[in-house]
C-alpha cells in the first residue's frame, strides 16, 4: 500500500522552502530581533575574521536554516520522546555556552578557548544526534560548517582578545544573549 501523508508533504515543503529562503528579510518573520542581532554580529565577526564576506554569509546562513528546519520539526512533532530528551540536553548545553560566554566576557582573563570549544563541539554532536533521521546529510554538513567555524580556537582567542577588533561584537553578542537569557529563550 502507498504510504503518503498530506501532513508530511507539507512539512517537507515548508523545510525547503524555508531553506531557500534563509534571507535578512525572511529571518525577521521567523527570529525575535534580539537573535537577529546576534546573528548580525556573528556575521561581522565572521567576515573580519576570515576577509571573506561570501564564507560569513555562508555560515550565518547555514545556521540559519538549520534553526528553521529544527523549528519545522517541532512544531510539526517530529521528534520521539528520546529525541526531545536529546532536544532538552541540547538546551541545557546551548545554555551553559551562553552563561560562559557571558562569564568569559565579563571577568577580564578567564576566558579559556579549550572550554569554549568543547562546549560548542557538544553542542553541534547532541543536535547532530537530534536532527539524524530528519535531516539530510546536507544539512547535518550545515551543523558541522557552523559548529566547527565558531568553535576555532584562533577564532574564540580573537573574539575574547580585550584589545581585539571584535571587542564591540563580543560586547553586542553578550548584551543580546543576556537578553535571550532573562526572557527564558535561551
Amino acid at each position: 500500500m502507498e504510504s503518503f501523508s498530506s501532513k508530511d508533504m507539507a512539512m517537507q515543503a515548508q523545510k525547503k522552502i524555508l531553506s531557500h529562503m534563509a534571507n535578512k528579510s525572511v529571518v525577521h518573520m521567523f527570529i525575535d530581533d534580539t537573535s537577529s542581532e546576534i546573528l548580525d554580529e556573528l556575521y561581522r565577526v565572521s567576515k573580519e575574521y576570515s576577509g571573506n564576506r561570501s564564507e560569513a554569509q555562508k555560515v550565518v546562513k547555514d545556521l540559519i536554516k538549520i534553526a528553521v528546519k529544527i523549528g519545522v520539526l517541532f512544531r510539526h512533532n517530529r521528534f520521539s520522546p528520546e529525541e526531545l530528551s536529546l532536544a532538552q540536553d541540547f538546551k541545557k548545553k546551548l545554555h551553559q555556552g551562553a552563561m560562559t560566554t557571558i562569564s568569559f566576557y565579563e571577568v577580564e582573563f578567564t576566558f579559556d578557548k579549550t572550554v569554549m570549544s568543547e562546549i560548542l563541539t557538544g553542542c553541534r554532536d547532541l543536535l547532530l544526534k537530534l536532527v539524524d533521521s530528519h535531516l539530510t546529510p546536507k544539512s547535518h554538513g550545515r551543523i558541522n560548517h557552523v559548529f566547527n567555524h565558531y568553535s576555532d580556537p584562533e577564532l574564540l582567542t580573537q573574539l575574547y582578545n580585550p584589545d581585539g577588533p571584535f571587542k564591540p561584537n563580543l560586547t553586542k553578542i553578550c548584551t543580546g544573549l543576556n537578553r535571550l537569557l532573562e526572557e527564558g529563550t535561551l
